[in-house]
């Protein structure tokens, strides 16, 4: 078994699309700016965030035509320098809710939303320290 994605549920999917690829930086796989799917890479690694329309999975499984409530998830993506993406990312219109700032004795974090509300996560991980 190999974990092939995180899809997350979206109405809006042209400005989560604009806030993936333009405000994050991730690759999209074939440039479905208008949907209803597109599947995003960071620069290395083989995980994937997807957007998927919400009308489009509702047609297949009718309770996800219900508006979503509360924070539904919590996409998490590690950096090598917090604080240099984090001053790329605002000056493309992000805007970080916490951070960057320490979170563990072996971690920094920050904290933002895309334009469907999901949260988002970027880390630091740190050496250990004596």
């Amino acid at each position: 078994m190999e974990l092939a994605q995180v899809r997350l549920l979206v109405t809006d999917f042209a400005a989560c699309y604009r806030f993936y690829a333009d405000v994050l930086g991730l690759r999209p796989q074939s440039g479905a700016t208008q949907g209803p799917y597109e599947k995003f890479g960071p620069a290395a690694g083989s995980a994937g965030i997807a957007l998927q329309d919400r009308a489009t999975m509702a047609r297949i499984l009718g309770e996800l035509g219900d508006p979503a409530t509360g924070h539904r998830s919590l996409v998490v993506l590690r950096v090598d320098d917090l604080d240099a993406y984090c001053a790329q990312i605002t000056a493309r219109g992000a805007t970080l809710l916490h951070g960057p700032a320490e979170m563990t004795e072996r971690m920094r974090a920050a904290h933002l939303k895309d334009p469907e509300g999901n949260m988002v996560e970027l880390q630091e991980w740190l050496l250990l320290r004596d």
